[in-house]
């Protein structure tokens, strides 16, 4: 596996297709997640549309797209409550 590193806490996981892009990433948390174990973020062409498509799902956005190493990324529950997260490269 190899890694784009972005500095202290943040490193991005790079496609074994040698092609540059990302697959992933890791972050280095100030403290555990509180509930629900992991963070599993998903990736997306269109966030945009990506966090319309959530509402209207019956999703609730928890946090808007910000900015982040390698993207924009936003958070958001499902129905069950379940936080996720979606990132773009763009």
């Amino acid at each position: 596996m190899e890694l784009q590193d972005y500095g202290p806490g943040y490193a991005g996981i790079l496609s074994p297709r040698g092609d540059g892009s990302e697959v992933g990433g890791l972050l280095l948390a100030d403290a555990p997640r509180p509930v629900g174990g992991p963070l599993v973020l998903l990736y997306s062409d269109d966030l945009d549309a990506t966090r319309e498509a959530i509402q209207d799902a019956g999703g609730r956005i928890l946090q808007e797209p910000y900015a982040f190493p390698g993207g924009r990324r936003l958070h958001f529950a499902d129905p069950s409550g379940n936080e996720l997260g979606v990132w773009s490269s763009h």
